[in-house]
């Protein structure tokens, strides 16, 4: 028995030393054929970009715009502070109120979303539902502090959306657009503030009559005052160009439906803190900074009025008009002169 172990251990080594270790020739080859394989999936890789790159495929372009979002939210960053550093100071927002890393992370987690909308072919209507509650949160948990901090996030979040838009082939960029508008218009406007005040009314209290014949008019509303106000001002160009411009034509009616919606908001809440504490800081932050004068914002204000009783009937405008006037007068040229 001893004698068959002491074989058995003699032919393992023996096995052992007929391995060894590789030779340095061997050692260079399987190098040189790790490097080749490297760089040949590299080209495959390249390949598989400029695929991407070319397709106009909905799938093909949200994964694109996904690779990319990281820079363009920094681009987005950099962008928005170039502009609102200064009116941060300004207006003494505490800097702690505004963490680039859970602004940068909320940003991520909104486009991915609006991204695979695109991608799934879900209407931006669909995505604007599914995407409210999420927006709903993001906006109240940067407002809960200092409502004046939507500012400087609602800007990052319209930057990453025109600089994602522009990396798009030009045939998408029209149909991209709609879903970033979702964003943009949930995270300007108080919509879930407007909800929660409109819950402590009946269903037929006539302020929330009031505010569903207003509704549905709201965009009709926005699109005929930012076309009579292109009409007026012609020659008009702000920071990102001429009132008529398609990017300038997009974010005023955006803002026209914004002081609707806080003006519904004030209404439901019978006070002005909404426009007092959110609006009016808001336009004081960024009109100046993108070149919109305050006799335009006058003039927006004033056709209003008029498209808002026209829409809602005389016998209702008793309801918001004590708010409307308030928000007049805070707009009004003893407040801003018109420059000399």
């Amino acid at each position: 028995m001893v004698t068959d172990c002491s074989v058995s251990t003699s032919l393992k080594v023996g096995r052992l030393d007929k391995i060894g270790a590789p030779d340095k020739a061997e050692v260079l080859s399987l190098s040189e054929v790790w490097a080749k394989k490297y760089v040949k999936d590299l080209h495959r890789q390249d390949q598989v970009l400029l695929n991407l790159d070319k397709s106009q495929s909905r799938p093909d372009v949200a994964q694109k715009l996904v690779d990319i979002l990281r820079s363009v939210s920094a681009r987005a960053w950099n962008k928005t502070e170039t502009l609102l550093s200064r009116e941060v100071r300004r207006h003494q927002i505490s800097p702690s109120l505004i963490d680039p890393w859970t602004i940068s992370k909320d940003v991520h987690s909104v486009y991915e979303e609006a991204l695979a909308a695109y991608a799934k072919g879900v209407t931006p209507q669909r995505f604007s539902v599914a995407a409210s509650k999420q927006l709903g949160a993001i906006r109240q948990t940067h407002t809960a502090v200092d409502p004046r901090v939507i500012g400087f996030v609602s800007m990052q979040f319209h930057y990453c959306g025109q600089m994602l838009s522009a990396e798009a082939p030009e045939a998408e960029q029209s149909t991209l657009q709609s879903y970033f508008k979702v964003v943009d218009d949930l995270l300007y406007m108080p919509l879930h503030r407007a909800y929660a005040a409109a819950a402590n009314y009946d269903y037929h209290h006539p302020r929330l009559e009031t505010v569903r014949l207003a509704l549905p008019a709201t965009n009709r509303i926005a699109k005929s005052i930012v076309n009579q106000v292109i009409t007026l001002c012609p020659d008009y160009a702000t920071y990102t160009g001429p009132l008529s411009a398609a990017a300038v034509r997009t974010s005023s009616i955006r803002d026209v439906e914004m002081f609707q919606i806080y003006l519904w908001t004030c209404m439901l809440e019978n006070n002005i803190s909404a426009i007092a504490q959110e609006l009016f800081p808001l336009c004081v932050m960024l009109y100046p900074r993108l070149k919109v004068n305050w006799g335009l914002v006058r003039l927006m204000v004033n056709l209003l009025d008029q498209e808002l009783s026209a829409c809602v009937g005389s016998i209702n405008v008793k309801y918001y008009e004590p708010h409307y006037t308030a928000m007049l007068k805070m707009f009004s040229p003893s407040t801003f002169p018109e420059p000399a």
